[in-house]
C-alpha cells in the first residue's frame, strides 16, 4: 500500500511589533519578554550604531539585562548598515531563535526594514560615495528643495512622496537615477516576496490622538537634551572622523545637534527643529503602517497597552 506524503509542519511564529517613534514599543517588547518565550530583534536603523545612546533612545543596561536585543551596537557611526544587511541578519536570527524553540520578536520603527522582510528587496544599486559627495556639495550650494525639484523631473512618483527637506531620501533617489539611468520608482517592487522561516503576527501601536503623540515626542526630546544629547554629539565628533553627510549623523536629533555645534542656530531653535523633525518621522511611519495589510492595531495611548498586546498574542499563539 503506497504511503501518503507527509504533511508539512506549520511554521513557527514570529511577531512584528511596529509603531511610530514615542509609541512605547520598547516598553511593550520588554513586557512581552517577561511573559512569553521571546527574543527581541531590533528593527531600528539608528540603534545599530555604537556610542549613539541618548539620541537613539537606546535601551539602558538594566533593560538590556532583562530583555537583550539583537542587532544593536553593531557598527561605529562612521559606517553604514543597509536594508540588505538587515534583511540577511534578521532572517538568520529568526531561524536561529525559532530553532531554539523561542519566538522572534522584531520590534522597532524602521519601516523600510519591515517592508524588506515582508516584500523582499528591490533591485537597487549599492551606495556610491562619490555620487553622494557630489550631491552633498550641490545641496550645500542650492539647498535640498532644489534637489527635490530636480528629482521631480527625473522621478515624479518618488518626489511626490518625499518632503522637500528630506535630504537622505532625496539623495538616495537621485543616486539611483544617476547609477541606473532609471527612476527608483520603476525599480521598486521587482523582487519576489521572500520565503520567511516563520509565520508573521503583525502588531502596530498607533495613537488615537495625534496631539498626544506630539506631546510625547516633545517630552522625549526634552529628556534627551537634559540627558546630554549635545555632549554626546560633541564627544562623537571628537572620537570619530565624522561629517554631517554620514547616515549616522543624519539621524533625527543628531543632525540638529551637529548644526547647533557648528553655530548655525541657538538652543531653542535646536529644540524646535529636533521636535519638528521627529514629528515628521512619526508621520512617515504612520503612513507606512496604514498601508500595511493584516495588522492588529492598538491604541498606543492606552493605559493597559502592554496587557492588551500580550492577551492578543497569547490568543494567536495558543
Amino acid at each position: 500500500m503506497p504511503t501518503q506524503p507527509a504533511l508539512s509542519s506549520p511554521k513557527p511564529p514570529a511577531i512584528f511589533l511596529m509603531g511610530p517613534t514615542a509609541s512605547g514599543k520598547t516598553g511593550v517588547a520588554v513586557e512581552l519578554v517577561r511573559h512569553l518565550p521571546c527574543e527581541i530583534i531590533s528593527v531600528d536603523s539608528a540603534l545599530v550604531y555604537r556610542d549613539m545612546d541618548i539620541g537613539t533612545a537606546k535601551p539602558d543596561a538594566e533593560t538590556l539585562r532583562v530583555a537583550p536585543h539583537h542587532l544593536i551596537d553593531l557598527i561605529p557611526p562612521t559606517e553604514s548598515y543597509s536594508a540588505a544587511q538587515f534583511h540577511r541578519d534578521a532572517l538568520r536570527l529568526m531561524s536561529e531563535i525559532a530553532g531554539r524553540g523561542r519566538i522572534p520578536l522584531l520590534a522597532g520603527g524602521t519601516m523600510l526594514y519591515f517592508k524588506a522582510l515582508s516584500e523582499g528587496l528591490s533591485d537597487l544599486p549599492e551606495a556610491a560615495p562619490e555620487v553622494r559627495a557630489e550631491l552633498d556639495e550641490k545641496a550645500a550650494r542650492l539647498g535640498w528643495p532644489a534637489l527635490h525639484a530636480e528629482l521631480a523631473q527625473l522621478d515624479p512618483v518618488t518626489a511626490a512622496r518625499l518632503e522637500p527637506a528630506d535630504a537622505q531620501r532625496i539623495q538616495r533617489a537621485l543616486e539611483v537615477c544617476r547609477l541606473t539611468g532609471q527612476p527608483m520608482s520603476a525599480l521598486l517592487g521587482r523582487a519576489a516576496p521572500p520565503e520567511l522561516p516563520c509565520r508573521i503576527i503583525r502588531v502596530s501601536l498607533e495613537p488615537s490622538d495625534r496631539a498626544m503623540l506630539h506631546r510625547r515626542i516633545a517630552e522625549r526630546f526634552d529628556a534627551m537634551l537634559a540627558a546630554g544629547l549635545i555632549d554626546e554629539v560633541r564627544g562623537l565628533r571628537e572620537r570619530y572622523p565624522l561629517n554631517p553627510g554620514l547616515t549616522s549623523m543624519r539621524c533625527v536629533g543628531y543632525r540638529q545637534a551637529w548644526q547647533y555645534l557648528d553655530g548655525e542656530f541657538d538652543l531653542p531653535t535646536l529644540r524646535e527643529k529636533g521636535i519638528a523633525a521627529t514629528r515628521q518621522l512619526a508621520k512617515r511611519q504612520l503612513t507606512w503602517l496604514r498601508a500595511m495589510p493584516d495588522v492588529q492595531r492598538f491604541d498606543c495611548l492606552a493605559d493597559d497597552l502592554a496587557a492588551q498586546v500580550r492577551r492578543f498574542l497569547e490568543s494567536q499563539l495558543a
